[in-house]
């Protein structure tokens, strides 16, 4: 991929984090990949407890290499007095302030938002939590799974027989790009008006945004919306059916979709005349005729055919790929999203962010070694610990 190296979008943005596990760094590694200065204060001697969650790259913890690219490591006891000064010297300098400490934490340690921003009328501070500043949920625990479960995520998700989390921390993802946008429109406003601002982002408050679906069927529909698997509650035919050698995803999204995958793909124009199933509404009412249908013919065709007739047709369909189908997909290595990135234990492979500008590419910067930084910092700031 060549592109003309323009400044990148968050270039001269300084960023101070107070961050661990996975909705605030990853906010931050966004940041960074747009090219601001983050700069991640860690725990001396320990760091980020995402740091020991596995070992599986070379050494290092998936999610501490996928979550911390481009970051500078600074080591402070913020139960000092030099510490917390130190912190405050960096503040001073930055131009967003964020952190996901235990509830209240900061605030005792003298960062909290209404003094930062009496401080700093120009900062925008970032406050990430569980469950939001109040409420009888405030103090609790804010794991990922326990968060979907109290958002009614795990309610709609898994099969009719067994409810599940999603397979990646979704309520934690969800925050960190509530977070992102949250400075994005920050910035935007201070530049027209120079005030910074404070922002808070739960955890809670993510997820629940994220089950507007399933919310609106309760609210006005009266009705828990059923778990189904990889299928869908209101449409069908939107599920997985069998091929001749496995298996592949259809999902027909309009009655239109209906009648071409009944007709060009199946061959079975009777069931697009047939009343009981033109319209969504009725399929959905006999989901398992409709797929009992779908599914005597998918399994004539191999999983290669059928997907190769379908994709012909217009209609949406997708193989059921491992991890390891995903590592050397077709659609990555030909648009060529793959970049090494540096660590101390060596370069490592990494996708390239979502975010494609067509005059520059995004900053994938090295993942930091605990402490790396904080001599360069602490020098930078004219401080001696």
């Amino acid at each position: 991929m060549t592109v003309d190296q323009s400044p990148l979008p968050l270039d001269g943005i300084t960023v101070v984090a107070l961050e661990q596990a996975v909705a605030a760094p990853l906010a931050t590694r966004h940041l960074a990949d747009m090219g601001a200065r983050v700069i991640k204060v860690e725990r001396v001697g320990e760091g980020d407890f995402a740091r020991d969650y596995d070992d599986a790259v070379r050494g290092l913890a998936s999610h501490f290499v996928w979550l911390n690219r481009g970051k500078e490591s600074l080591t402070l006891d913020l139960k000092s007095p030099a510490g917390q000064s130190a912190l405050r010297a960096l503040v001073d300098r930055s131009d967003v302030f964020l952190q996901n400490l235990a509830p209240g934490a900061a605030a005792r340690l003298g960062f909290g938002a209404p003094e930062l921003r009496a401080e700093h009328p120009e900062l925008i501070v970032v406050d990430m939590s569980g469950y939001g500043d109040a409420g009888p949920y405030r103090e609790r625990k804010a794991y990922d799974m326990l968060v979907q479960a109290e958002a009614g995520l795990i309610s709609v998700t898994g099969t009719a027989d067994e409810a599940a989390k999603t397979g990646i921390p979704t309520s934690d993802i969800a925050a960190g790009m509530y977070a992102v946008t949250s400075i994005l429109g920050a910035l935007v406003r201070r530049g027209t008006t120079g005030a910074g601002a404070a922002v808070a982002v739960s955890m809670f408050d993510a997820t629940v945004e994220w089950m507007g679906h399933p919310m609106y069927m309760r609210l006005y529909g009266d009705r828990q919306i059923a778990r189904s698997g990889v299928g869908h509650a209101a449409i069908v035919p939107y599920d997985r059916y069998p091929t001749a050698d496995g298996e592949i995803l259809i999902g027909v999204q309009n009655d239109r979709g209906w009648r071409v995958l009944v007709t060009e793909v199946l061959g079975r124009p009777e069931l697009a005349a047939d009343p009981r199933y033109a319209t969504n509404i009725e399929r959905v009412r006999r989901r398992a005729e409709v797929d009992a249908e779908v599914a005597s013919e998918t399994k004539r065709f191999s999983t290669v055919e059928l997907d190769e007739k379908l994709a012909a047709a217009g209609v949406p369909a997708a193989e059921i790929r491992e991890l390891d189908g995903v590592v050397g997909h077709p659609q990555l290595a030909q648009r060529d999203r793959w970049r090494d990135v540096e660590t101390e234990v060596g370069p490592i492979r990494a996708v390239l962010p979502p975010m494609t500008f067509a005059d520059v590419e995004m900053r994938m910067g090295p993942v930091p070694a605990l402490g790396e930084h904080t001599d360069a910092i602490l020098a930078e700031l004219g401080i001696e610990l």
